[in-house]
């Protein structure tokens, strides 16, 4: 039924700027032993899309070149049990596209409460807060952690996960209304780092406690001031390098309050670690997604040939939230 089948998709040029994806027509896909087709009905645009586009972070080897990290739509074809089931799933690359296939483990069905295409919102994002917050991390009740780029895609799944999980939360942001919409979200404390040091904002806001975690997609030289938030026993999870990967530092404090610097990416693990992380998912996640009390937060929706329109808005800074792709 598939093979011989044609599909559009975005494909990258080459390494440039927005303008350098074009929407070409391209073979569907056809799965593997284990894999699903999906007939895609939204795909989620994120910053290492971005990345993608500049030549700065390639797929891994055997995944696809067209852009894409997440989809939703209907399983169409592949392990036949899955055929028919409405998902949203984690994929290495392909999600630009109007099919993908995805391992069937990296699949999870639509939560209720939630439209179809926003589910494709979810995948990306929620995988990478809950394998970095909640495993590595091991945020429990009752702690405090520290949220940086809280109106980020990971930043607004990150602020609602960990208040709905009963941990104190304080958040970055770069304007007055980005705070405020962290705050909305469930952040106890929020702070503008463009006006504010927020180093000093967390000593000030914890009584000069500090905090248990940071999560953070900066890097940098952020890295010192990360450092000088946590508490005795801290744990700071790099996840991002949005100001660069290296930085100097003084490792006293490591030393002195016993913490913990871990970090992770995503696209690169086995379809097995990332089932799991989907399994944990559906077990933790799902019922408060069900529930209404976490949600994605989609701030803009585009067809699928207008994905350089996309591209260009989640690069202006004035994202809250996820961006998606229409197909």
């Amino acid at each position: 039924m598939i093979g011989g089948m044609h599909m559009r998709a975005i494909e990258i040029g080459e390494p440039g700027g927005p303008d350098v994806l074009r929407s070409v027509e391209r073979p569907v896909p056809e799965p593997r032993e284990g894999e699903v087709l999906i007939r895609v009905t939204a795909a989620g645009v994120n910053r290492p899309d971005l990345m993608q586009r500049l030549g700065r972070y390639p797929p891994p080897p055997g995944a696809s070149d067209i852009p894409g990290l997440e989809v939703s739509g209907e399983i169409v074809a592949g392990v036949e049990a899955a055929v028919g089931r409405h998902v949203c799933a984690l994929v290495s690359g392909g999600g630009y596209a109007e099919y993908c296939v995805a391992p069937l483990e990296q699949c999870l069905p639509i939560p209720a409460r939630l439209s179809e295409p926003h589910a494709a919102a979810i995948p990306e994002t929620f995988f990478t807060v809950w394998t970095n917050l909640f495993d590595r991390a091991a945020l429990k009740r009752g702690e405090r952690v520290l949220v940086h780029g809280g109106t980020s895609g990971i930043g607004t799944t990150a602020i609602q996960l960990a208040h709905a999980r009963g941990a104190e939360v304080l958040a970055t942001a770069g304007t007055d209304d980005k705070v405020e919409a962290c705050r909305q979200l469930g952040a106890d404390h929020a702070v503008n780092y463009a006006s504010e040091d927020f180093a000093a904002f967390v000593k000030h806001a914890t009584a000069g406690e500090g905090v248990d975690v940071v999560l953070d997609i900066i890097g940098g030289d952020y890295l010192q001031r990360n450092l000088d938030c946590l508490r005795m026993h801290g744990r700071l999870v790099q996840i991002g390098l949005m100001s660069g990967s290296k930085s100097t530092v003084d490792l006293r404090p490591v030393l002195q309050r016993r913490l913990t610097i871990t970090g992770s990416t995503l696209r690169p693990r086995s379809a097995a670690e990332k089932g799991a992380i989907a399994r944990a998912l559906e077990r933790e996640v799902w019922p408060i997604l069900g529930r209404g009390e976490v949600k994605p937060i989609v701030y803009a929706e585009f067809p699928l040939e207008r994905a350089a329109d996309a591209h260009r808005e989640l690069e202006s800074g004035r994202v809250i939230g996820k961006v998606l792709l229409l197909a």
